[in-house]
């Protein structure tokens, strides 16, 4: 059954927020660390500040509430999904899935220039946000997927595409391994790409791989954590909200283009929504279930390259084992595409999935 669902949190709990962050326990710093230890002390408290004396979650809450939005269970789990139809009949589904430490939210500056070509379907990942945490083993890449063909199939949807970046990119590329009769494309805006011997690269692609082997020599610790102790880590990311904090703005601070200027209460809301939501612990265990998986697709995929991205793709590799059939290098944003550039997305999806 599909339920329509409005966001309202009580207002207990954003009195417990404010309770929290007021009494918060403040750790030292060594004198000009700088980000050389871990996200900078005075930063944070900046963004405490303005959590505190000037964000409004209401507004954004309300933000979100100008569109459909709907619950559902598919495979014994809770699925919270944004439903945006299309004026035109004849458009084409069209789901977007977000990533760690994203959510839904990321997509509010797309949706209606999206939905004026395409049906949207913009589900939270299990585990994630609105769709709470999950309540068993195995909810890996795959089965979110597999989760995600069931809500376009409950929704009467028999051919769409999938667009993704970070868990996104993985999981819209595994629908297309799930369902391949009704995936017609898949656009990703982040896609790691292995190196593999033998092959001839220009000194650009070597760049680009000497980062992504930098990052596999010594994975981010975070990265660890989420996949070895998701559980031990949710202790404190559950009971302190400035903990909370700490750990998303840091990914938003590192992987953003530093001309994007994404908004403070940007960040705020993703901090927000995971701790008011409870799934710090919930959404870093996809990590650990998932590990690494090769990401082959048998759809036609569409890469957007954002220069300032955690790492850049290159094309001969991703050619191995994906049907490529549009490669856009754009001169400006990161990991974070439809928040720093929501018309360079918005133009390369109009553009890839156009006659499809």
């Amino acid at each position: 059954m599909i339920t329509p669902f409005t966001l309202d949190v009580p207002q207990a709990e954003l009195d417990d927020l404010a309770g929290r962050l007021a009494r918060t326990r403040w750790p030292d710093e060594l004198p000009d660390a700088g980000f050389d230890y871990g996200f900078p002390l005075a930063e944070v408290r900046s963004l405490v500040d303005r959590w505190r004396d000037g964000y409004d979650w209401r507004r954004h809450e309300a933000r979100l509430n100008r569109w459909p939005q709907f619950v559902t269970e598919v495979d014994g789990q809770r699925v919270h999904f944004l439903h945006v139809r299309s004026d035109r009949a004849d458009a084409l589904p069209l789901v977007l899935v977000h990533g760690w430490p994203g959510s839904v939210f990321e997509f509010l500056d797309v949706v209606e220039p999206l939905s004026r070509d395409f049906h949207l379907v913009i589900p939270s990942i299990p585990g994630f946000g609105l769709s709470g945490p999950t309540t068993s083993r195995g909810w890996d890449v795959g089965r979110v997927a597999r989760a995600f063909v069931g809500l376009m199939a409950a929704l009467g949807y028999r051919r769409y595409g999938a667009q993704g970046g970070d868990w996104g990119s993985g999981i819209a590329r595994a629908m297309a391994a799930a369902a391949p009769a009704n995936v017609v494309g898949v656009h990703v805006n982040f896609l790691p790409t292995p190196p593999v011997d033998g092959v001839a690269l220009s000194e650009e692609d070597e760049r680009r791989l000497e980062r992504t082997r930098a990052i596999m020599r010594n994975r981010p610790g975070y990265q660890v954590l989420h996949a070895t102790r998701p559980q031990t880590v949710s202790y404190a990311l559950t009971d302190s909200p400035v903990g909370q904090l700490a750990w998303i703005a840091e990914k938003f601070a590192e992987w953003a283009d530093p001309a994007s200027g994404i908004d403070v209460d940007v960040v705020l809301t993703h901090a927000s929504l995971y701790w008011l939501t409870r799934t710090a612990g919930s959404s870093a265990r996809l990590a650990r279930e998932s590990g690494i998986g090769s990401g082959e697709c048998p759809a036609p995929l569409g890469v957007a390259v954002f220069p300032h991205d955690i790492v850049l793709p290159v094309r001969a590799l991703a050619e191995r084992s994906h049907r490529v059939e549009r490669w856009t290098e754009f001169p400006r944003g990161g990991h974070f595409a439809a928040l720093e550039a929501p018309d360079l997305l918005v133009g390369d999806l109009r553009g890839f999935f156009a006659g499809r």
